[in-house]
């Protein structure tokens, strides 16, 4: 009797694992790109508490920069750790270039504080740099790395070379992953394609693609939450979140290990 309560109770517990909700958003450096000189964190923020996710991947993050305190009445913002304030959420930094006597990254909020990893990524045709920041989360009982990422808007070849040391960052580990981010590709493209090989589009197993970018009026998919395929994952809702906050739209996605 005992064996087929364990046994039942272990066949509940797989059938109500929980799901885990990803959000990446690009909030362009905090700063509202249709009403200039004012800061949209106030409104990432609101959004961010409404939607309520576990993860969120930010993009063009700004740390302590001049620029930050142009649109925030003199002071300099530390945007990720702002924001995971306002979220009541931890919120982390990774460099990718300086910039305006601060850095300019990506960020990542987290309901526990942790140990985050930040890893540079390669530009071998030069322009901007470009940074990946991750961490290790909880899903159930299985351990998941969650990371994400902006790629290079300047050549393809950059977006290449930074795919490939992703995909090589996730092959060093048996994990299951999450990455999400602005990656400047579009779905026919060499990059997408090689993501591919190792990624799950969030987008397509959620039967929900939607365009991303501008927010405005979305006329193209650069925004995307990948999963690995070294699991079972199930997508129970990806969407886009209407805002003019950025001139990317918010892409959210609800998921779980089988």
């Amino acid at each position: 009797m005992r064996a087929i309560y364990s046994l039942l109770l272990s066949l509940f517990t797989f059938s109500c694992s929980p799901y885990y909700k990803v959000l990446t958003y690009n909030i362009y450096h905090g700063e509202n790109p249709y009403h200039k000189g004012n800061s949209n964190l106030d409104d990432v923020s609101k959004l961010m508490r409404e939607a309520n996710p576990d993860v969120v991947f930010l993009q063009e993050v700004d740390s302590m920069t001049n620029r930050t305190a142009g649109f925030n009445d003199g002071r300099k913002v530390d945007i990720a750790k702002e924001l995971g304030t306002l979220t009541q959420r931890n919120g982390y930094f990774a460099k990718a270039i300086d910039y305006s006597e601060g850095a300019y990254g990506e960020g990542i909020l987290l309901r526990r504080a942790t140990e985050i990893i930040r890893l540079s990524l390669p530009n071998p045709e030069g322009g901007e740099g470009r940074a990946l920041i991750a961490s290790t989360e909880k899903i159930g009982k299985k351990e998941v790395i969650v990371a994400g990422t902006h790629l290079c808007h300047q050549y393809s070849s950059n977006r290449i070379a930074q795919v490939k040391d992703i995909i090589e960052y996730f092959k060093k580990s048996d994990k299951p992953m999450i990455v999400g981010g602005d990656f400047n590709f579009r779905p026919n493209s060499q990059e997408y394609a090689l993501m591919n090989e190792y990624f799950y589009d969030a987008a397509i197993l959620g039967n929900n693609v939607q365009d991303t970018f501008d927010a405005d009026k979305p006329k193209g998919r650069i925004d995307f939450i990948f999963l690995s395929k070294n699991s079972d994952w199930t997508v129970k809702e990806v969407k886009t979140i209407h805002s003019l906050a950025s001139d990317h739209l918010p892409l959210i996605a609800k998921v779980r290990l089988k």
